[in-house]
């Protein structure tokens, strides 16, 4: 696979990247997707919750095989395919994305890819910043990592995520990773006891 291409491709496609605020009094809901991996198989998740008082409205999964392996900074080609899916039709007012948006080396991470696949507003959530992004491009938010995908600006990001936050991570993306995990009993309890 030819990785200088693609960072190439990554770049240009950065260039395509809207970022502006989002009136937020006009978001009703709110998704989150993310994948889980056991073996050659991806499992990915997407919950929708109402906004502001984010209650679970409805959830899917799905698996398919791995079609990439996991390469740093390349994490848009292994997860993107599983995301859109468990996604399907949904068009929340925003979606968050468990991975990095604007704040990656090329300026072009999960979250911008899928943003700009689905023509929404999506936000990039991650555990951890990566090394050589550029400086302003996230926001620390309790345990997570903001940034810009795709149709929002960094300020409503973090306003967002603020607002869904507990115990310091966004709950739409604790949902998802217990959907993406096979953990739906536990996920679907009364989300402040987690």
């Amino acid at each position: 696979m030819d990785f200088e291409k693609i960072a190439r491709i990554q770049g240009k496609l950065a260039k395509r990247v809207v970022e502006r605020p989002l009136d937020i009094g006009t978001v009703k809901t709110v998704g989150g997707v993310d994948v889980s991996y056991k073996g050659e198989k991806a499992r990915a998740a997407f919950v929708l919750c109402s906004f502001p008082d984010c209650r679970l409205l409805r959830f899917r999964t799905v698996e398919t095989e791995v079609a990439f392996p996991y390469v740093p900074t390349f994490f848009f080609l292994r997860e993107t395919k599983p995301a859109i899916m468990a996604i399907g039709k949904e068009k929340p007012g925003v979606l968050l994305v468990e991975g990095q948006g604007k704040a990656h080396p090329r300026g072009y991470g999960l979250a911008s890819h899928i943003g700009l696949v689905l023509g929404i507003p999506t936000i990039g959530v991650a555990k951890k910043p990566l090394r050589g992004s550029p400086p302003g491009s996230w926001a620390r938010v309790g345990k997570a990592y903001v940034s810009v995908g795709h149709l929002v600006d960094l300020a409503s990001a973090v306003e967002i995520v603020k607002a869904l936050s507990l115990d310091g991570y966004p709950l739409p993306l604790k949902l998802a990773d217990r959907f993406s995990k096979g953990a739906e009993d536990e996920a679907r309890k009364d989300p402040a006891s987690h």
